[in-house]
């Protein structure tokens, strides 16, 4: 009898993996693609209005408040997930895609609207097989995820020494490392969510909370690649 009732609840457990898991992941690759849209959206918006975009540009008060807002809401909602309700890390997401989008409405100014829908379809389809093989591959990425920690370092000293020297090569270079980088870590990391909401059992508010860190992770991986494949396809404005 004891037996029986053990059987009957590793079957009951397995059933709620088999039901919060595809679910979690769904929510994952949901919430990204909502980000996305609201960043487009938001950017296109602003592009639309030459005057604010200009603002944005010229206003190096304003621009910089931009990018270190986006940051401190990255870092909000990373570090304070514990103590958020899904609820409120959603709206920070949301609120995050929003700036987002009007920073990168600059690229409107520097590149042609063709060369940026044509680069944005190009990191579509290298982020879905690069999550694809993330997802499905058998090997552990752990080891060559470290890697691309100690590139994503590199790159994002390059980029700050970059800001006061100038250089074009250098640019150059931090892009084509850069999509190396975050090719890789769209992998890796798309590895890791599996892996860490293939252990959760139920659809708890901490459950989702996970799945929204994923889908931030994924969020800020494709964005980065399209802008570093921007860097090296982009057709720039006469």
């Amino acid at each position: 009898m004891n037996e029986e009732r053990l059987y009957r609840m590793i079957e009951e457990k397995e059933g709620l993996v088999s039901l919060a898991f595809p679910a979690l992941m769904r929510k994952v690759y949901v919430w990204m693609t909502l980000a996305l849209v609201i960043t487009g959206f938001t950017a296109f918006g602003i592009a639309e209005n030459p005057g604010l975009v200009y603002t944005i540009v010229t206003n190096r008060l304003l621009f910089w408040g931009l990018i270190i807002g986006e940051f401190a809401l990255v870092m909000a909602i990373y570090g304070a997930i514990g103590k958020l309700s899904a609820t409120a890390a959603t709206l920070l997401f949301v609120l995050y895609s929003i700036v987002n989008g009007a920073t990168l409405s600059v690229i409107f100014l520097a590149y042609t609207m063709t060369s940026i829908a044509s680069v944005f379809f190009i990191t579509a389809g290298t982020f879905a097989v690069m999550a694809f093989i993330g997802y499905t591959t058998k090997t552990d990425l752990t080891s060559f995820g470290k890697m691309l920690m100690m590139g994503l370092i590199g790159i994002i000293l390059a980029t700050v020494v970059n800001i006061f020297i100038g250089s074009s090569m250098l640019n150059m270079m931090v892009s084509y490392v850069g999509v190396v980088v975050f090719v890789g870590l769209t992998a890796y990391d798309s590895q890791k969510i599996k892996n860490l909401l293939y252990q959760v059992d139920n659809m708890s508010e901490e459950a989702q909370k996970l799945a929204l860190l994923g889908s931030l992770t994924l969020y800020l991986d494709f964005i980065n690649l399209f802008l570093m494949l921007l860097r090296i396809f982009g057709g720039n404005r006469d």
